[in-house]
């Protein structure tokens, strides 16, 4: 009888299997060889289930931001002022309890930028607009409960927008604790012009 083996599920299990590895080394210093090796699987197999070693970071960005997210919705949920949640949301960028995904996601903004393909344009579209619309929503509360004013729908975007930013920024200097500062500080001063007065 033959073993009928689940795709997805072995993609997943590969990509995790390089993720540390991928940590240690960075994609750039790594072969596909090295990537099976530490995947415990031959090389042709990669190639059975990935396009290239740019393709197994993509799987491992995904997996783990599905997870992330998972954990950030319950943050999200136990969290009733808007302000706070705006400071979960961007918080990714600079927590280190996520030191792993964004060292992940640092060599994903690598690839993008400098090597992109059509899955990883397609992928990276539908995450920032999934993002912003999770991010929108949070807004869209405030103004609904009385605690921003109605314009600051119309500044949700460039607020979404600042923290990857800074993010992006900071990738060189791998100083989290000015990016947090930044970050927090941003905040705290649209919050002073976009909370309604009490």
């Amino acid at each position: 009888m033959a073993i009928i083996v689940d795709k997805i599920q072995k993609r997943k299990d590969i990509a995790l299997g390089c993720k540390e590895i991928v940590l240690e080394s960075g994609i750039r210093n790594l072969t596909i060889s090295k990537l099976a090796v530490a995947a415990g699987i031959g090389k042709g197999t990669i190639y059975e289930y990935f396009e290239n070693k740019e393709d197994i970071v993509f799987e491992i960005v995904n997996i783990m931001m599905q997870k992330y997210n998972e954990q950030k919705e319950k943050k999200l949920l136990r969290t009733s002022s808007t302000k706070e949640k705006v400071e979960i949301f961007l918080s990714f960028f600079y927590k280190e309890e996520n030191s792993e995904l964004i060292a992940i996601y640092k060599e994903f903004v690598s690839i993008s930028l400098s090597n992109p393909n059509q899955s990883m344009i397609e992928f990276q579209a539908k995450c920032s607009q999934s993002y912003f619309t999770w991010f929108s929503d949070i807004i869209q509360h405030g103004i609904e409960k009385g605690e921003l004013l109605p314009e600051s729908q119309a500044l949700a975007k460039g607020l979404f927008s600042i923290g990857e930013g800074m993010f992006i920024m900071n990738t060189t200097s791998n100083n989290s604790a000015l990016l947090k500062k930044d970050i927090n500080q941003f905040i705290d001063t649209i919050f002073k012009l976009i909370e309604v007065k009490r």
